[in-house]
């Protein structure tokens, strides 16, 4: 389909959509004019395949969001930051999600060695985690497509290291018992599946001492 003709679908297709959830839902429009209350941080990827709401199964106001390239979330990245505190301090959310998928072309970007320009430098954090796991995944034998998969997989769970160092993140978790998720979801399913990301009582301590602002 032709850009112009995408786009005057989806307008077409927006005032379906506003009619139909205003007919099944009509409390919904009126209470979301009134503000926002999400429960949900969601740290994910631009990928159009992840649509966060769509395969959460929720509403407009269910989630708050941030997206982009490969769900990279580096602690002096002042976009996916300002966000992280928005939605911890202000908006009181209480789950925060980090978000990776398969079949993400970030990660086979860091796995392979073309030249992007300035993506070169946004998955620099990815190439850091090939760097750190590529023999282990050789050692295991795994094809292109599970190193990918691996490589989200490092990459979510440093996403759930930074944000447990985020200091606003720290007191949402003592205060209010934020909680943080990392999860992969799979495009070839719309499954989700959770990552474990415990830590050892010690670490955390030493985590809390480290990062928290007083």
């Amino acid at each position: 389909m032709a850009g112009n003709d995408a786009f005057k679908l989806a307008l077409e297709n927006n005032k379906k959509w506003a009619q139909s959830t205003a007919k099944n839902q009509p409390d919904l429009f009126p209470t979301l004019a009134k503000g926002q209350k999400p429960q949900i941080l969601w740290l994910g990827c631009s990928d159009s395949r992840v649509p966060e709401t769509t395969l959460l199964g929720l509403n407009p106001g269910d989630v708050f969001v941030h997206r982009n390239i490969a769900n990279i979330l580096p602690s002096t990245d002042i976009s996916s930051q300002s966000v992280i505190a928005y939605a911890v301090e202000h908006v009181k959310v209480q789950h925060v999600v980090v978000c990776g998928h398969t079949s993400c072309g970030g990660c086979v970007a860091a796995l392979a060695n073309g030249k992007l320009g300035l993506l070169d430098t946004w998955l620099a954090p990815l190439k850091k985690l090939r760097a750190d796991n590529e023999a282990a995944w050789e050692k295991e034998g795994l094809s292109d497509k599970d190193k990918a998969v691996k490589l989200a997989e490092a990459n979510v769970l440093q996403g759930v290291q930074t944000l447990k160092e985020n200091p606003e993140v720290i007191e949402g978790m003592h205060e209010r018992g934020v909680v943080v998720h990392g999860v992969i979801y799979d495009v070839g399913t719309g499954l989700l599946r959770e990552l474990d990301t415990k830590e050892e009582e010690h670490k955390g301590q030493k985590r809390v001492g480290a990062f928290r602002i007083k």
